[in-house]
């Protein structure tokens, strides 16, 4: 018996043992477990309570407790930031460090805060003094807009000793209009400033149900490219530029800096584009201090718009931003485009003026409830039955009772509270009661009431005049300062400094930058092409680096331009030994790098015998040498390159001779057969082009120039070079015409005169200098011009009497002549003017100028192209000359006909033209283009003439420089 309840107590103890086991084991945390646990609390907390803002108030956390701190202590003076500081780490757990910068944040952004002090500078990266020297308070607007405790709804501290917002009746998009940037676990938040008046705009517009589109506006003004922004999400891109002006040739000026940049970094960024030759500068002034100064003194010999358009490649002059638009929504982290970031606050600014005149109805008829039976209660006298009531439930049992008969009248039930409050009426207010008053005060807040409720009953409205009252209270104080404009791709090749110099070694057959002891090529940057050509016809393009191998047979080396369809190369070649001679023009487009091309049949042994590079498409005059020969009189004639169509790099070309050539001298230099340019010039983003982007300028080749003529009172001639600018207060952009008269009117600031003067520009004007031809005098303005032949002059201007005003029609011409643009000119009336304008002009015929007849060449576009089929066309031309010049021997015996079988075929087709008389072959038309065959004049023409015509028709206007 003991042994068996020996055996049950040890089996007790056992699983005794197992369960305390079990527990232990239940009670172990696996790391992993913890760390998946704690991480996911730290983001959720980081993301909802620190980095990203809420939707409704567009606030972070510890930018809300701030705002309710600082209108805690308002009092309309200035309070000490480290104050400040120590009076929101009642609310914000973090320490002062995150509330300082938050703080000096807020005062920069000059919309919720009064700043006094030293604030720092956005504009050049200083910081801000200590927060026990600087002062702030809450600005008019936000005291207006930000705060009502009656809307407010309210949550404790994280001590729960004090109740803070959960979120400020922001009635304002106040997200949108401050921007906001912030880092959390996992995500980020990047929300763009936007302008104050376009925004109350766009909100107008939604609660209109008319369509908006909202584009970001920043402090430090600049230009913006919004072309990409995809409203504010992720994927989105902002292209922010410097405001760079041209002060004279050697010196621009930035007026203005791109967001997100200073002028320190700025600086930094150019100094290290110079230091690494990607532009060229003397010096650097920074003369910021309220606006922005920073002068770039130019290296001699430097073009300023090339300059400009590398301050953009290099620096940052040019930045791009890329927003991400992620707010709290419901507790929850949300990605919303800025368009339904500002519905959603305009929605909740219409729901809070509800709630304000909601409230204030309320308030209302508790006032007309408690005037009116404060009326009754002293009228009727009901305060002196209560004198015989000896207990409190008497009192208010007797007043009641007073009060039944009126009741009806009243608006509500009479509470208990209501009687409360009667009771609490003092003697003296008793005795002054004024029931006239009374009654005025209760009628005000009838009206009240019932404006009140209009207001609700067309809330839309009333939102609407709610925006347009803040728009013309504050929208002075925030013009918009970034210009929105389209932004042209800047080639980095095309406007980098040539900061290198290129070599070429021709034996080792290597090229490159470090190569200084071989022949020099030409300057050049560390970016640009290179194109190769090879004498066995072969070319390829590479990149610029300090050495690389071309090859040992190097034939003509330069830097490659991918975009420049002008530069046309004019070849001789052999094909392959002892092959026939071929001449081509073309152009080389549409390459890749570091590829072979070729430019002959590819036949072993082809040569390049002749080879030039012509930048304009000249076509020049060649005389070959042929290697003499038995039974060949005439060894060498004249080849014009004009008269080769220009076709693709593949094309094989046309037969030049057949003989062997001993050498090929130029004889005359060409001229370029490619005709003007046509240029465009894009207002969007001020700039040439000849993409037919914009209103056509017209067709410039050679010294044409184009006019311009600024409100400053200034003129300029500029080359048609698509790099040029084009500053921001342009008037007038034609292409320059000497003869054209500008007619300019300006008014004297110390005369206080209307002037006018006529002026020509003529050709021998400096380029790229910009002509004032205003008044220096105090006051003066420019006021119109005109650069019409025959302007006339409408001016309005007091009669003798002073009340009335007559017309006068001037015209220019005969009121004054052409002078100088340094004249003062004359003064348009000696009485004064109260609007002046010009009218149409009188008729005029512009003389004809001389036009003289220029050749013109039917240019095919050089881009590879097939061209088999000339090539095919050639061989046949060759093969019919061969036959007919055999059937010409064989069947001729004259002697005249013996000797002509010894000259080149060029004379028998001069005899045959003479002969037949064909039609005229004009340059216009195209190489490749074949002549009909002429008709037989006769039936009794000889098989023989027949073959001759046939043999002229297909050789076309090429064939007398055939061989």
């Amino acid at each position: 018996m003991d042994k068996k309840m020996s055996e049950n107590e040890e089996l007790q103890n056992l699983e005794d043992e197992n369960s305390s086991t079990d527990d232990s084991v239940n009670r172990v945390k696996h790391l992993s477990g913890m760390y998946k646990s704690w991480f996911l609390d730290y983001a959720s907390y980081v993301i909802l309570e620190r980095a990203v803002p809420g939707i409704n108030d567009g606030l972070k956390p510890v930018q809300r407790r701030i705002l309710h701190s600082m209108n805690r202590m308002e009092d309309g003076r200035f309070n000490k930031v480290a104050n400040i500081i120590g009076h929101t780490m009642q609310f914000h757990p973090h320490g002062d460090a995150s509330i300082g910068d938050a703080l000096v944040q807020l005062g920069q952004k000059e919309i919720l805060i009064d700043t006094q002090g030293n604030w720092g500078n956005t504009l050049t990266g200083d910081s801000s003094a200590a927060p026990r020297y600087i002062e702030a308070r809450l600005s008019k607007f936000a005291r207006e807009i930000v705060f009502n405790p009656k809307t407010t709804e309210w949550t404790l501290s994280y001590d729960g000793r004090n109740k803070e917002p959960v979120s400020l009746p922001v009635k304002f998009p106040l997200l949108l209009a401050q921007g906001v940037e912030g880092i959390a676990v996992g995500l980020a938040s990047k929300i763009l400033p936007h302008n104050f008046n376009e925004l109350i705009d766009c909100s107008i517009k939604y609660l209109q149900g008319k369509p908006f589109e909202l584009f970001p506006d920043f402090l430090t003004g600049g230009m913006a490219d919004v072309s990409k922004y995809n409203k504010g999400l992720r994927g989105g891109k902002v292209r922010v530029r410097a405001r760079i002006k041209l002060v004279d040739k050697k010196t621009l000026a930035i007026t203005e800096i791109p967001f997100t940049t200073t002028t320190v970094s700025l600086i930094d960024s150019i100094v290290n584009a110079n230091n690494k030759g990607k532009i060229k500068i003397k010096k650097i002034d920074d003369n910021t201090a309220e606006n922005v100064e920073i002068l770039i003194h130019l290296a001699a010999n430097v073009s300023p718009d090339q300059t400009i358009d590398a301050l953009y490649a290099f620096t940052n002059c040019e930045v791009s931003i890329s927003p991400n638009s992620c707010v709290i929504k419901e507790e929850k982290p949300v990605f919303e485009p800025v368009d339904e970031i500002l519905r959603h606050n305009t929605d909740h600014t219409v729901y809070l003026l509800k709630r304000e005149l909601e409230i204030r109805l309320g308030e209302l008829e508790d006032n007309w409830h408690n005037s009116s039976l404060e009326k009754i209660f002293i009228e009727n006298r009901i305060y002196l039955r209560i004198e015989e009531c000896e207990t409190w439930e008497c009192v208010i049992k007797t007043i009641d009772e007073g009060l039944e008969p009126f009741k009806k009248i009243l608006r509500r039930e009479v509470v208990e509270d209501d009687i409360v409050r009667l009771t609490e009426i003092k003697i003296k207010r008793i005795s002054k009661f004024n029931g006239f008053k009374a009654d005025e005060y209760i009628k005000g807040v009838e009206s009240e009431m019932e404006e009140v409720k209009n207001h609700l009953n067309n809330l839309i409205d009333y939102s609407v005049n709610y925006y347009k009252q803040i728009k013309k209270k504050y929208g002075q104080n925030f013009p918009r300062k970034t210009e929105l404009r389209n932004f042209d791709t800047i080639e980095a090749a095309q406007v980098a400094v040539a900061n290198q110099k290129l070599y070429l070694n021709r034996e080792d057959g290597f090229a490159g930058t470090s190569l200084k002891k071989d022949e020099f090529i030409s300057e050049c940057s560390d970016i640009d092409d290179v194109i190769v050509f090879r004498k066995d016809g072969t070319f390829m393009v590479t990149r610029v680096s300090p050495k690389f191998f071309v090859g040992s047979n190097v034939l003509h080396i330069e830097v490659f331009d991918k975009n420049d369809d002008r530069t046309i190369y004019n070849m001789i070649y052999r094909d392959g030994t002892r092959g026939k001679y071929y001449v081509k023009r073309f152009g080389v487009t549409s390459i890749t790098r570091d590829k072979e091309y070729d430019l002959s049949r590819g036949t072993e042994g082809t040569k390049v015998v002749y080879f030039t590079a012509n930048p304009n498409g000249e076509a020049e005059v060649v005389r070959v040498n042929l290697r003499p020969k038995p039974r060949l009189s005439k060894t060498s004639f004249d080849y014009d390159f004009s008269e080769m169509a220009i076709k693709g790099r593949n094309a094989k070309g046309n037969i030049l001779t057949k003989h062997n050539i001993k050498n090929i001298v130029q004889k005359e230099e060409g001229i370029s057969t490619l005709g003007a340019i046509d240029v465009w010039y894009d207002d969007t983003v001020r700039r040439l082009n000849t993409d037919e982007r914009g209103r056509y300028i017209g067709a410039f080749k050679g010294e044409d120039r184009i006019l311009s003529i600024l409100s400053t009172g200034e003129f300029r001639l500029t080359g048609y070079d698509v790099s040029t600018h084009f500053d921001d207060d342009l008037m007038y952009l034609e292409k320059h015409n000497p003869k054209k008269i500008v007619t300019a009117v300006y008014y004297d600031g110390e005369q206080g005169k209307y002037y006018v003067k006529r002026f020509d520009i003529p050709e021998t004007t400096q380029v790229n200098k910009k002509y004032f031809f205003g008044s220096d005098s105090k006051g003066s303005k420019f006021v119109m011009f005109s650069v019409d032949y025959l302007p006339v002059i409408q001016l309005e201007i007091k009669t003798k009497s002073g009340d009335e005003y007559e017309t006068e029609v001037i015209p220019m011409a005969d009121f004054i002549g052409v002078k100088s643009y340094r004249a003062k000119g004359k003064r348009l009336s000696n009485k004064d003017v109260k609007k002046l304008k010009f009218l149409d002009p009188l008729p005029y015929e512009e003389e004809e100028e001389e036009v003289k007849e220029e050749v013109e060449y039917e240019v095919e576009s050089p881009i590879n192209q097939d061209d088999t089929g000339d090539e095919v066309e050639a061989e046949v031309k060759a093969e019919v000359e061969a036959e007919v010049k055999e059937e010409v021997e064989a069947e001729t015996k004259v002697e005249k006909q013996e000797e002509a079988k010894a000259e080149i075929e060029v004379e028998v087709k001069k005899e045959v033209i003479k002969e037949d008389e064909p039609k005229e072959v004009k340059p216009k038309k195209k190489a490749d283009e074949e002549e009909s065959p002429k008709k037989e004049k006769s039936d009794s023409k000889s098989k023989d003439d027949k073959k001759k015509n046939d043999k002229n028709s297909l050789e076309g206007p090429q064939m007398e420089l055939e061989f």
